[in-house]
């Protein structure tokens, strides 16, 4: 691991419409862990919830807003759409029959020779699950339902849909320090050797495609991961000298992050792997808690009444 350089993606934060059921969804259908319970900074009346493994590694957290009632989003250009996972070699057969068995439709395929299911969460959300060619050594988090040999083991790529592909390439290689690897009718496939995992972005260009629309069922926004807060700031000086808007550094509690648009719209973020979720929670223990912001631990009451029942 390259620790002074972008190691890979850190989080990808999504919208979702009522909380229990992406909450059922994401931990009892997928078998992922509630690594912290917390709420939006800026709407302490919806929650945030932090799906990952045992300990929410960087690359493993699905991150999501649920704003109930905000109604569906449309994916499109502009957006990043497909979130793709790591799965061991021999698991899609697993997880074919286990979406058959909640109803949820797939379909079968590949990119790049890698054999893949593709399929939409409650909300919408593009998923998609990967037996990659290279081993994926991380542990996973297990449910009774679903064993190590075929959890999911964290992200495996982002796919990002732009009317054309240029000037976020430019963004990727030159700041970000990801190589293009791969090219095929239309999609094009980055990655960086500073990590073994999570460590992909393909970029889909659709000149003649919709715009994104961004509500439940779309990604609000990708984080890359760096390792502290000094790295962190050396990153900001490269996005401001290459003209682009950046935000001072914000404390998101279990992570210190910079945000900028970059220059097809979607949001990007970079986030430090310090100080993680076990800031205020053991191991054992993590997402049982409701964990609020230290701003708003005078109004928990209030915020408690007001939050969706799970």
């Amino acid at each position: 691991m390259k620790e002074n350089q972008v190691i890979g993606l850190h989080h990808i934060t999504a919208i979702a419409n009522e909380a229990k059921r992406n909450l059922d969804f994401y931990t009892k259908v997928l078998g992922l862990r509630m690594v912290k319970k917390t709420v939006n900074f800026d709407d302490p009346g919806t929650y945030h919830f932090y799906y990952g493994n045992e300990s929410g590694t960087p690359g493993t957290i699905l991150t999501f807003f649920p704003w109930e009632g905000i109604g569906a989003g449309r994916n499109g250009s502009g957006l990043a759409t497909h979130i793709g996972y790591s799965v061991p070699k021999g698991a899609l057969s697993f997880w074919k029959q286990r979406l058959t068995q909640f109803n949820v439709p797939f379909d079968e395929g590949e990119v790049f020779g890698e054999p893949l299911i593709s399929f939409k969460d409650p909300d919408g959300l593009q998923l998609q699950f990967v037996e990659a060619a290279d081993p994926d050594n991380r542990p996973p988090w297990q449910t009774p339902e679903i064993n190590g040999d075929v959890a999911l083991k964290g992200f495996y790529n982002v796919t990002l849909t732009l009317d054309k592909a240029d000037a976020t390439a430019k963004i990727l290689t030159d700041i970000l320090g990801y190589d293009l690897q791969k090219q095929e009718a239309g999609r094009l496939r980055f990655g960086t050797s500073n990590i073994d995992t999570a460590n992909i972005v393909d970029i889909l260009e659709t000149p003649d495609g919709p715009r994104g629309y961004n509500a439940a069922g779309t990604n609000h926004h990708i984080a890359f991961r760096v390792k502290d807060d000094n790295i962190l700031m050396d990153y900001r000086e490269k996005v401001l000298a290459a003209g682009l808007s950046i935000t001072p550094k914000i404390d998101r509690d279990y992570f210190f992050s910079l945000y900028f648009r970059e220059p097809g719209g979607i949001l990007f973020e970079l986030a430090t792997d310090n100080p993680g979720f076990t800031k205020d929670e053991p191991l054992s223990t993590l997402g049982t808690e409701l964990k609020l912001p230290k701003q708003y631990e005078g109004l928990r009451s209030k915020i408690e009444k007001a939050l969706p029942q799970l």
